[in-house]
């Protein structure tokens, strides 16, 4: 397998087709919002991975990471830094660096900075493929109503959920990442 090309656009360094790369976060493209936080998804709108979603996410105290939904694919975080809330078929779990939440297709949950400083996690999850039905829910659920996290009306529809929500593609803002993390060793 060939490396991937890396194209610099405005939002930061994008494979351009297939083939692996190797890129540093602070240089790939960032998506930022109010309430959202920031997340780093290193790829290209326009060319997904096919079978592994992977993203850094940065949420500021109080931030939610999505509402709180179901989906039909597993999913997996890891905290790297800061303090948050799993909350999980409507039960709060507090998590800490270093902590591993593994959530299987169909499990209900949300994460939401809960510390004074950034909860800064990975996300990992199976790519549904193109063939294969969607099975996306936001269900309400009073846990995730009180963090801010959930929906008053069950939904399948992501604008609906995130009615008032302006996600801002960019680059990486400096600053949103700990130092610690933010540090090269190259």
């Amino acid at each position: 397998m060939p490396e991937a090309p890396l194209e610099r656009t405005e939002h930061g360094l994008v494979p351009k087709g297939d083939g692996w790369f190797v890129v540093n976060a602070r240089e790939a493209p960032w998506s930022h919002s109010k309430g959202l936080g920031s997340a780093c998804f290193f790829e290209s709108q326009e060319q997904r991975f096919p079978q592994l979603g992977f993203n850094v996410n940065v949420l500021t105290p109080g931030d939610k990471g999505a509402m709180y939904h179901a989906e039909g694919s597993q999913e997996g975080f890891l905290v790297l830094a800061g303090e948050g809330l799993a909350i999980v078929e409507g039960q709060e779990r507090p998590l800490r660096p270093w902590d591993y939440f593994h959530c299987p297709a169909d499990t209900p949950h949300v994460l939401v900075a809960t510390g004074t400083e950034p909860f800064v996690y990975i996300a990992a999850g199976r790519r549904r493929p193109e063939d294969e039905p969607s099975r996306l829910v936001y269900l309400v659920d009073e846990t995730a109503r009180k963090h801010g996290a959930g929906v008053a009306e069950e939904t399948t529809e992501g604008r609906v959920a995130y009615e008032g929500v302006e996600l801002a593609d960019g680059p990486y803002r400096d600053g949103d990442l700990p130092d610690y993390v933010n540090r090269s060793t190259r």
